[in-house]
């Protein structure tokens, strides 16, 4: 039996290398951690050319930041259920479920411990961020439209409330996570957000006299 990072078959160019790459860039994290991640090793992996990976990304930074963007980007997804509660339960369950798992679990050691020094992690972290913060927006404005929350709810404060107690366990306290922490941080923010404590917050500046 071939090992995991045995050469596989070559594949077709475009789409299919990247997806190839970026997947074996998320199992070489896995397995080895951020400080083993080679350019050289992921291109085994995914059976292509260390010269193909070099095209395309210049460094396994790059090459780490583009993978973990594009799988945060699109593994949680945007729900559509009806009713605030039970879309904001689905996100916060998601991102449980996400980063309580093996690969979520080596993402998060990689952009807050190995790799949190550098400044295209931490772009990687805002990249994320403001990209689920845009796909989200649709779920507030439904709720606005419902009259389920204010509407000068501020969309940011409000998915910060609610991802707030998941991190904090995850990367701080090192508590359980699982379905009832998701649930709890839902019951927080919907109880802030209808108290009218998540507006957005503009810096005040003098009048003049």
């Amino acid at each position: 039996m071939q090992s995991a990072q045995a050469v596989a078959r070559p594949i077709g160019r475009g789409a299919k290398v990247r997806a190839a790459v970026h997947a074996a860039t998320l199992a070489e994290l896995l397995d080895k951690g951020y400080a083993a991640l080679t350019v050289e090793n992921v291109a085994q992996r995914a059976g292509v050319h260390k010269t193909t990976v070099y095209r395309r990304w210049t460094d396994r930074e790059s090459l780490l930041v583009d993978a973990l963007a594009e799988h945060l980007a699109t593994d949680i997804p945007v729900p559509d259920t009806g009713a605030i509660e039970t879309d904001l339960r689905a996100l916060a369950r998601s991102l449980v479920q996400t980063f309580t798992s093996p690969t979520g679990r080596a993402i998060l050691a990689a952009m807050f411990t190995g790799a949190a020094h550098l400044p295209q992690i931490a772009a990687a972290r805002r990249h994320v961020f403001d990209d689920r913060l845009t796909r989200a927006e649709p779920v507030i404005a439904r709720a606005i439209e419902r009259g389920e929350v204010p509407r000068d709810t501020d969309v940011a404060e409000l998915l910060k409330t609610l991802a707030a107690p998941i991190y904090l366990r995850l990367l701080i306290t090192a508590e359980p996570v699982d379905e009832a922490t998701a649930d709890q941080a839902v019951r927080i923010t919907l109880a802030a957000a209808r108290a009218r404590a998540l507006r957005p917050v503009y810096a005040s500046k003098p009048t003049a006299e």
